[in-house]
């Protein structure tokens, strides 16, 4: 609990006096914590835009791969069927007709055997190639659908109620397609398939000599063709013809999206730069953004400004001859009708363009956002070893200035004493003098 010197001996508020000095002789600290403030606002803003230089840098350079916009969609002729591709797509085109869908085989104990309890000791299960005998810990179906379950036979069985207090077991494979095919067999029971075991099959050239059956445990057949994949979800009356193109929505987004990455970088650079202006009744002020000023950052800037807008191609081409300008403000801009017009006219020609821009924008955003070598990145650890150093210099002024309050507070009270102490010497002396006078007036 601290002690109050106020009034000991002066009357003075000597707590508000030694608050007002101390208030001036932290005026340096305030300074370096304002200062460190300031800095840390800017690391903030700077580790914002190397977060999104260095996704710049992901998105570029994953489009300027090799192949990147050899994109290709597959569609095919029937609702029944759809098609999927992956990077391996090449155009092309096949007939072919769906004749079977796969099936799972569900396998269940016949009606005449609905029971309460399982009357075996022993269950066979044939699945796979192999045997598996399972005998249940008792003869309730409980017991009995759990050894199922844990035998790892290929098979799942649940306990189905069917009336009157008694249960059939359903036992379903646990693979689709012939691969799960699977047989039971007890004593004097005869099993029903519900379903039975079935691979997808489609037929390859309907119609023709050519025509050949191919098989699927599931309705799906992967790598039909190469990098394209089908899935049947209905048999087929007449022939489905899966087509494979060049997927100009796919190449028209991958470009955009590079021009719309590179944009978010100048509308983040222009919103922590710009200079605003407050008008109020003192007069109009202005306040900087935290980043004006800043040589790294405007480097950064026009660096990927440059890598997106230069020529492109040999004999180098503006860019805005496949839709890719930029614009009276610095910005970028992205003409998906110049850019279909041209990727129809000359696909290669353009996919090899928007690749040669890509690289650079990979390179100029990497120079500034790798983790070890980065411009940025060496910014926000010069930065950052500041602040440290400000925190330790601030550190110590909190230890320098609770020295200098505690002097002050030992001055004033050596103070408040001393002046104590010549009250009470004043009050001794008046009462002397005041002892000797009334002597003399007695004589």
């Amino acid at each position: 609990m601290g002690i109050s010197l106020d009034g000991l001996a002066s009357g003075l508020d000597t707590t508000a006096l030694i608050s007002s000095v101390m208030q001036v002789e932290a005026v340096p600290q305030t300074l370096l914590k304002y200062k460190s403030q300031d800095l840390q606002s800017m690391v903030s803003a700077l580790q914002g835009l190397n977060s999104r230089v260095a996704a710049l840098a992901t998105q570029s350079t994953a489009a300027a791969k090799p192949g990147a916009l050899d994109l290709n969609t597959a569609t095919t002729s029937s609702d029944k069927v759809t098609a999927t591709t992956t990077a391996a797509a090449k155009a092309g085109a096949l007939d072919f007709q769906v004749t079977k869908l796969a099936q799972t085989q569900i396998t269940v104990t016949p009606i005449v055997n609905a029971v309460v309890g399982w009357p075996y000791t022993t269950m066979t299960i044939n699945s796979g190639g192999q045997s598996y005998t399972i005998e249940p810990l008792s003869s309730n179906l409980d017991d009995v659908v759990k050894s199922v379950n844990a035998a790892g036979a290929g098979v799942t069985a649940s306990k189905v109620a069917v009336g009157g207090g008694e249960y059939r077991l359903q036992f379903t494979a646990t693979k689709s397609g012939e691969a799960g095919s699977f047989t039971i067999s007890d004593p004097g029971t005869a099993y029903a398939n519900v379903k039975t075991a079935q691979d997808a099959e489609i037929s390859l050239w309907p119609g023709t000599t050519a025509a050949q059956v191919v098989k699927s445990s599931t309705n799906t057949f992967t790598d039909l063709l190469p990098g394209v994949s089908i899935t049947a979800k209905d048999v087929t009356a007449a022939p489905v013809t899966l087509t494979v193109a060049r997927d100009d929505a796919g190449i028209t987004k991958l470009a955009s999206d590079l021009v719309s990455g590179v944009n978010g970088i100048f509308s983040y650079v222009a919103s922590k730069t710009a200079v605003t202006s407050t008008t109020n009744t003192s007069g109009t002020s202005t306040t900087a953004g935290i980043l004006a000023g800043d040589s790294a950052v405007r480097s950064v800037n026009q660096s990927i400004l440059s890598a997106a807008s230069l020529p492109v191609g040999t004999p180098p081409r503006s860019p805005s001859e496949i839709g890719i300008s930029i614009t009276k403000t610095g910005t970028m801009e992205f003409d998906e009708k110049k850019f279909s017009a041209a990727l129809a006219s000359d696909p290669a020609g353009t996919a090899a363009k928007v690749q040669e821009i890509a690289t650079r924008i990979a390179a100029a955003a990497t120079n500034a956002s790798d983790k070890f070598d980065g411009t940025l990145t060496k910014k926000i650890t010069g930065q950052q070893s500041e602040v440290r150093d400000l925190a330790d210099r601030i550190s110590d002024w909190d230890t320098r200035l609770e020295s200098r309050k505690a002097t002050l507070q030992r001055t004033y009270s050596g103070l408040e004493v001393a002046l104590s102490n010549m009250k009470a010497q004043q009050s001794w002396l008046s009462a002397q003098l005041g002892g000797l006078s009334s002597g003399s007036n007695s004589a």
